[in-house]
């Protein structure tokens, strides 16, 4: 049985944001689109308490390292697409 584990993590800028509650408000949409529409585990785990910055982690967790990659690489997209948000830098690693 073979597992794969793919995980996404993502540095963001937020230059409207203006407070910690517009920032959040942009988190939360984003973070609800990426698990409705690929399934993924969404956390913040740096720049909580930053205004203009975030880092997601995304996790994506199946058998096969091909379908793990393309899930991923179509949510970077999907956050590349979010008017609001600049990614700063991305990385995927397989696990």
């Amino acid at each position: 049985m073979t597992v794969i584990i793919g995980l996404c993590t993502i540095e963001l800028f937020i230059a409207d944001s203006q407070s910690l509650k517009d920032k959040r408000q942009v988190l939360l949409s984003l973070k609800d689109r990426l698990r409705q529409k690929f399934n993924l585990s969404v956390a913040e785990i740096e720049g909580q308490d930053l205004w203009q910055k975030a880092v997601l982690a995304l996790a994506c967790v199946a058998n096969d390292g091909r379908h793990v990659n393309q899930v991923l690489d179509q949510a970077l997209n999907l956050v590349r697409s979010h008017s609001v948000v600049e990614i700063v830098q991305s990385r995927i690693e397989l696990l």
